[in-house]
């Protein structure tokens, strides 16, 4: 089996937020074996409704799962910690996004890697520049260069 190398972003603000990423990292290690985590960053939530800050977290593993399997696979460990999907950006105990697979580019009803918002997000790049500096997302740039462009 091959291993593909993923990026993955996890957030939080409901409950204990704190607790939920552990979870999630807990449950993510059936799929994923986790080689890096950022440390966790509280942060203002992006669009939707008011809502109470966010923890975050960018983690880098492999996997021998394709995109499409693990991204089901991470809505089914979002759905077992209580996500409800009620509102567009609303707040959530958890959620997992898969921002990037290997150097793929890829489109479909299922995936769409790379994540399609990551490269604007702080919350995202700054965790993942932490552990991965040199760290690029395909068809965007560097991790490096897209934060800069944030600031």
């Amino acid at each position: 089996m091959i291993n593909h190398q993923v990026v993955i972003a996890l957030g939080s603000n409901l409950g204990d937020r704190e607790a939920n990423i552990s979870l999630a990292l807990e449950l993510l290690r059936e799929y994923l074996s986790i080689e890096k985590i950022s440390t966790l960053v509280e942060t203002d939530p992006v669009g939707g409704p008011i809502q109470d800050k966010y923890l975050n977290a960018v983690a880098i593993a492999s996997t021998t799962l394709d995109p499409e399997a693990l991204l089901i696979e991470f809505h089914k460990i979002e759905r077992d910690l209580g996500r409800l999907r009620v509102e567009i950006n609303g707040p959530r105990t958890i959620d997992i996004d898969l921002i990037t697979y290997d150097d793929l580019e890829i489109s479909n009803e299922i995936v769409t890697i790379p994540h399609p918002r990551a490269h604007l997000r702080q919350f995202v790049l700054a965790p993942w520049f932490e552990i991965e500096p040199e760290g690029s997302i395909p068809g965007k740039g560097s991790i490096s260069a897209l934060l800069g462009q944030l600031k």
